[in-house]
Order: structure tokens, then C-alpha cells, then sequence
């Protein structure tokens, strides 16, 4: 086995990035499944002894998500509708034992086109933010996940925390297509985030899809059309298919790329009112 390190701090962490490529290990989910049956000969930088990067806290302007914050802990946190989507994500990812392991900065470093958390923070307009011992940087979300398995994470780089800001007014709905509702892959996956004022006008959306490109993706057009109008029903009406050019959906086992494309359009269609009368 490579070498194992478990710093304390992470100032021991980033140091220890300054002279050694090590993979980082959080939860593990992704992990120990793709090497099942081989000797793990990389190095390992296990940083679940770092206590700053832990747990969920208000900031006042936004919430914080510390790096190996696990799912269980978003499902478990009292938060509001704002967070209810990614709170929904979190509760359908895997099994329980892996919602109690697996984190919601690893699901995002793993960068599956297929990760549940994505798209959820994606419209929550979150941003990553990366440590290293020279410092601090936020990069958005939709920059930081740049393909399939890629990120623009460098290599003395961890992220050390989500940051989502704050819309007191706002609530959000996650809505999931598989095979069944629980341990699957999802075949399409739709966020929507409004923010709707004392007058009932939105003020705010966001709203993104994944599972039907290599990077989930916010559909920026359909957002600007909503901001502005009155939160009631028939607000969908304002979907239109030219609202998914973005999407490049593939044929596998789980559907083709068309089928991904309608459920896409009616998914967004739901969220969207669901989101309205939440």
C-alpha cells in the first residue's frame, strides 16, 4: 500500500499536498469501489480527522457545507425551503450507509454526470470553495465540474467548503427519474430554485438538469423568462424544448437519449410548479 496520511489540521494537509500527489479520501464511497479487489497503491490523504472542515452553519449571508459534511447530515439539518432540494437529493443518494458516509464535496469531486448533489447545488447558485497553503479561492459550481470525472481542483488544492447564498424567500424541489426511487442511477434529475417576494413575483430561479449531458446544466434562458412573473399556475407553460439545446442525453441501458429528453422537459414542467405551491 502507498503511503497513508490522517492529518489533524488542515494546515497538515495542505502542507502535506505541497509535496506529494496524494488522492484524497472523504467518505469513501467512490473510493474503495472503483479499486474492489486491488491493492491500493496511491497515496492517500484522509482528512475526515479535520475537525474545521465538518458540519452545516449559517453564516448570516450564506450557508456553509463543510468538505466531509455526509448526506445524513444534510438530510438530518434543520434548514429552510430554500435547502429542501438538496435535502430531497441527499435522503435518495444510495443507501442509508452511504448517506451516513458518503459527502457532498466528494460527490461533486467525483463528478459523475450522474450525481445526485450536483444539479441540487447547481441551482442553489453554490460555490466551491478550494484551500491550499497559499490561500483560499471560490470558483461556482458550473466552473468548478468541467466534464466527466474532471474539475479544475489542482493538485495542492482540497476543497475546503460549499457555500450557498442566501435567498430568505426561496424554496427549491429535486425531483428524480430511475428505475426505482432508491439505489439506482438516476436517468434524469431536475432542480428548481424560486425565489418569490411579499407581492408573489419571482424574483430569482434556477434551475438545472442532470443526468442528460456530461456536466449537469443550468437552463439560463428559461430562468431569465421566469424572473418577473407572477408565481401561479400555468407558470410552466413558459417551458419551451429549445430550453434543453444544452443537453446531449445518451442511448444506454437505462434509456435513450430521446426518452432523457422528454422526461427532462416534463420534469422541469413539475419542479417548477411544485415549486410554486411548496
Amino acid at each position: 500500500m502507498g503511503a497513508y496520511l490522517r492529518p489533524q489540521t488542515l494546515a497538515e494537509a495542505l502542507s502535506a499536498l505541497d509535496s506529494t500527489p496524494y488522492t484524497v479520501l472523504a467518505g469513501g464511497t467512490d473510493f474503495y469501489p472503483a479499486r474492489n479487489g486491488q491493492a491500493i497503491s496511491e497515496p492517500v490523504l484522509d482528512i475526515t480527522a479535520i475537525a474545521a472542515l465538518r458540519g452545516i452553519r449559517d453564516e448570516g449571508a450564506q450557508w456553509r457545507i463543510g468538505a466531509t459534511a455526509s448526506w445524513s447530515d444534510i438530510v438530518r439539518a434543520q434548514l429552510p425551503a430554500q435547502l429542501r432540494g438538496l435535502q430531497t437529493a441527499a435522503a435518495q443518494v444510495g443507501a442509508v450507509q452511504v448517506q451516513n458516509t458518503g459527502t457532498v464535496a466528494g460527490n461533486i469531486c467525483n463528478a459523475s454526470p450522474a450525481a445526485d448533489g450536483i444539479p441540487a447545488l447547481m441551482a442553489l447558485d453554490a460555490q466551491v470553495e478550494l484551500a491550499s497553503s497559499a490561500g483560499l479561492r471560490t470558483l461556482a459550481l458550473t466552473d468548478f465540474v468541467l466534464g466527466n470525472r474532471k474539475t479544475a481542483r489542482r493538485a495542492n488544492e482540497l476543497v475546503s467548503a460549499l457555500l450557498i447564498p442566501k435567498r430568505d424567500t426561496a424554496r427549491s424541489i429535486f425531483l428524480k427519474l430511475g428505475n426505482r426511487r432508491y439505489l439506482v442511477i438516476s436517468i434524469v434529475m431536475v432542480s428548481a430554485v424560486l425565489e418569490i417576494d411579499s407581492s408573489n413575483v419571482i424574483r430569482h430561479a434556477g434551475i438545472a438538469v442532470g443526468a442528460c449531458s456530461a456536466v449537469a446544466q443550468r437552463l439560463s434562458a428559461l430562468e431569465q423568462r421566469l424572473m418577473g412573473r407572477a408565481a401561479s399556475d400555468g407558470l410552466s407553460n413558459l417551458v419551451e424544448p429549445g430550453d434543453l439545446a444544452a443537453l446531449t442525453p445518451i442511448d444506454d441501458m437505462r434509456g435513450t437519449g430521446a426518452y432523457r429528453l422528454d422526461a427532462a422537459l416534463t420534469l422541469v414542467k413539475r419542479a417548477i410548479e411544485e415549486a410554486i405551491h411548496d
